[in-house]
């Protein structure tokens, strides 16, 4: 992950540059030590703000107090950006939740070089270890384990088979060429191309990144965080072929002010057969399906296509997974509750009812949805993977990633000055 570290200063700065003053928090951490009635209540955060999984999650908590009567789960469940913005204001308090929700890599490392975070690595033994080794690497920190995986997955193009049929496209493209190529036909059928969450920032940069890695390689993405330096002309050329596709206004009316999981947004739009692609995770079906009415026999999925002339491949892939990691000095409940909701039988319970891909092997027979196959075998045959640049990079960088991206989107950024600015924001993080 090179060395994004900052300092418990540095993070309050960083805070209170962004508007997060101390006024903002609250207080969290269970009652570690119980109360007088010998209760002990665990604080557990996480984005689970969508049914099927809201109710999901909140009965297997429900599950493990049944199996230990002293202990009590107070959950909170905040949506995406929300609980970002969240937490940073709380990594610079000093006091994380007991159980928070984290995607690991450079935004786990600064909190875990401040001190604030738990090492699990001899307390989640062995069970831990037996979980897949690439849903456990986002969390590996010279060594060490900071969380667990409870999801892994990447993302790609989910389509509306059904619209692409409409506009005369025959199958899926596998290159930028093929995909611009299917955006103008589907334009030409008087179909809506693409949808996107433009007011959340994360979606659209998504774009970015992957052109980034077809045109670079999967491992220039961090080499350019290594070296403080996205000036090279591949990082350029992602910006054009995501300029060249704004060009061609691919996007849902009112797509700049649209949310992702709203029954306006960007999944509703796919869901509601309103558009016929977007670019997702492996969650994207059954958030269209809680947004919206959901696809399903029409829906497809296909990887990022390839840009001809890139240096990377279309087996290279960009994504990440969820994760729980504890707070500094959490109660043992806390890991309790980590190796309960690590098990196979959670983990089977989570494949069958919320659609996530399993992290522990014997629960990979439970997926029956043929597109959370389809994801999977591209998992299987990656020969390199890219963890969201909001969550590999320190949160600084990783933040003007995902604005700079925005405004090129938006047409207040050309291709250089986004390489520009990502990298003026990397020499500044020291």
């Amino acid at each position: 992950m090179g060395d994004p570290a900052l300092s418990r200063r540095g993070f309050l700065a960083a805070s209170a540059a962004a508007g997060l003053g101390m006024t903002a928090l609250t207080a969290c951490g269970g009652d570690s030590d119980g109360g007088s009635s010998g209760t002990t209540t665990i604080e557990w955060w996480n984005i689970s703000t969508t049914e099927p999984a809201k109710g999901v999650w909140a009965a297997l908590a429900r599950k493990f107090e049944a199996q230990n009567p002293k202990v009590k789960i107070k959950i909170v469940q905040l949506e995406n950006d929300a609980y970002k913005s969240k937490m940073t204001a709380l990594t610079s308090s000093g006091k994380l939740p007991d159980i928070f929700h984290t995607w690991g890599g450079g935004v786990l490392k600064q909190q875990v070089d401040a001190g604030l975070v738990e090492d699990l690595t001899d307390s989640t033994k062995p069970w831990g270890d037996a979980l897949l080794p690439v849903a456990r690497e986002p969390y590996l920190l010279d060594d060490r384990v900071y969380g667990v995986p409870f999801d892994i997955g990447m993302i790609g193009f989910w389509y509306n088979k059904a619209l692409f049929e409409k506009a005369g496209i025959s199958a899926p493209p596998t290159t930028w060429t093929g995909f611009l190529d299917a955006v103008r036909k589907l334009k030409a059928a008087e179909v809506t191309p693409l949808a996107l969450a433009g007011k959340e920032k994360w979606p659209g940069m998504y774009y970015w990144a992957y052109l980034a890695m077809r045109t670079a390689g999967a491992e220039a993405l961090q080499k350019a965080y290594e070296a403080k330096d996205f000036t090279g002309a591949p990082f350029v050329e992602a910006g054009e072929h995501l300029d060249e596709l704004v060009g061609l206004q691919p996007f849902q009316k009112g797509y700049l002010g649209a949310a992702y999981s709203s029954p306006t947004g960007q999944a509703a739009t796919v869901g509601n057969g309103k558009a016929a692609m977007e670019l997702m995770g492996q969650w994207a079906p059954v958030v269209q399906a809680d947004a919206g009415k959901g696809l399903g026999k029409d829906l497809g999925f296909f990887p990022f296509p390839a840009v001809e002339g890139g240096k990377g491949a279309l087996t290279e892939v960009f994504g990440g997974g969820g994760g729980h990691a504890l707070r500094k000095g959490a109660p043992q409940a806390a890991v309790d509750f980590l190796k309960f909701f690590a098990s196979e039988a959670t983990d089977l319970e989570l494949v069958k009812k919320t659609g996530v891909l399993p992290v522990v092997p014997a629960a990979e027979s439970a997926i029956a949805d043929p597109n959370i196959k389809a994801v999977q075998e591209q998992l299987k045959k990656a020969t390199g993977f890219q963890l969201y640049l909001d969550q590999a990079y320190a949160p600084a960088v990783g933040q003007e990633v995902n604005d700079s991206v925005a405004a090129l989107i938006a047409g207040s950024k050309s291709p250089g000055q986004v390489a520009q600015s990502i990298t003026r924001t990397a020499k500044e993080e020291q």
